[in-house]
């Protein structure tokens, strides 16, 4: 049997179970000395660290007890034999299991792990039914949160398009594991259908682009308020209508790079610019994470690109009830189901990919 645990050396299980015990030493001591965003990380590493060990573990008692049922095996015979060829097979399906398992945290960790998220939709190509699209899409990531334990997605900001539909909308999801499981939704996505704008039943094709970002917390970037330019208007709805009688909605302009957001769904404009920072923030992090990691960078810009008809991440075309995408080649025909939020083969699909990816760039790495 190979065995991921038989080339994780005692020396390196040792060496990690000396660092969590150093961590846990240092947390309880209050080694972060109040600074939570060390705090957070120790606390993160810690985490990771006992799965590994905890694993590692696992996977030696089941390979013990593989190798004692090998040994029973060569003296046992009759109905003895057929019980203990049993436990030999589930011992060595229990072993590579674990192994898979300890292959897959021994990966570099993504550093936005534990992270919850913010997403932001906009109509992109095909006027007014990109934004109805974009509505939908909505729809689509509100009732898949809705489906998970322990989720919950609260609306940061919309504008209104004039049949409906969202020129843009921002929403934050927490919960576990939020930002491994809509990482990937990042990208362009295309639908093929009639428009309700058609009158001849033509099929159009148009996008929305869907961001997802890590959401930073206030200890994780600092913002000089001397950077900032807050501008106050009235809120708007479609078609320029007012909504509100006061100067509520907030633009807030981040001069050193340029990043605008703005928020007005809010009645008051305390809590409009309380939103637009805590996107604004996000949108810093990423940069930052940008400018210190060039595959980021590159995941990231990849996202939305141009929005364009000809660039998609995914598929929904309606005449076909079909989904597809394009990134792992899956295609589903219920795209009802997956509108309602039955996500789950192209999420489990699409981290799938991304381990086989990890894998293979780490075995050519050792072999270098």
């Amino acid at each position: 049997m190979s065995g991921t645990f038989e080339a994780f050396e005692s020396e390196r299980l040792d060496a990690l179970e000396a660092e969590r015990t150093e961590l846990e030493r240092q947390l309880g001591e209050g080694a972060a000395g109040g600074d939570r965003a060390q705090f957070a990380e120790l606390g993160r590493r810690l985490a990771r660290i006992g799965e590994i060990i905890d694993v590692a573990h696992q996977a030696q008692e089941a390979l013990a007890d593989a190798e004692a049922a090998k040994d029973l095996l060569d003296t046992s015979d009759g109905d003895d034999a057929a019980e203990v060829s049993e436990m030999l097979e589930v011992a060595t399906a229990r072993a590579a299991e674990l192994d898979e398992q300890l292959k897959v945290l021994l990966l570099p960790q993504d550093p936005n792990d534990g992270r919850d998220v913010i997403v932001e939709i906009q109509g992109a190509e095909g006027g007014e039914e990109a934004n109805i699209w974009a509505r939908n899409l909505f729809e689509m990531y509100r009732a898949y949160a809705a489906a998970q334990s322990g989720w919950s997605l609260e609306l940061l900001g919309s504008q209104d398009s004039d049949m409906g539909g969202f020129t843009n909308v921002t929403f934050a999801v927490r919960g576990p594991n939020v930002w491994r499981l809509l990482k990937h939704e990042g990208g362009p996505h295309r639908v093929q259908r009639v428009p309700v704008t058609e009158s001849q039943g033509r099929v159009h094709t148009s996008s929305a682009t869907v961001s997802v970002l890590p959401e930073a917390e206030e200890v994780d970037v600092e913002v000089d308020p001397n950077d900032l330019v807050v501008d106050t208007f009235r809120s708007s709805g479609p078609g320029g209508q007012s909504v509100n009688t006061t100067d509520s909605a907030v633009r807030v302009t981040h001069k050193p790079t340029g990043v605008v957001v703005s928020m007005q769904d809010e009645k008051s404009q305390l809590q409009n610019r309380a939103k637009a920072m805590r996107v604004l923030r996000s949108r810093l992090l990423q940069l930052q994470q940008e400018a210190h990691a060039a595959e980021v960078a590159a995941h990231k810009r990849d996202q939305v690109r141009g929005g364009g008809r000809s660039e998609k991440i995914r598929t929904y075309n309606f005449k076909e009830n079909r989904v597809t995408d394009h990134r792992v080649g899956l295609t589903i025909y219920k795209l009802d189901r997956v509108l309602a939020g039955e996500l789950d083969e192209f999420i489990e699909a699409l981290a799938s990919a991304e381990r086989t990816q990890q894998l293979a760039a780490a075995l050519a790495g050792a072999g270098e």
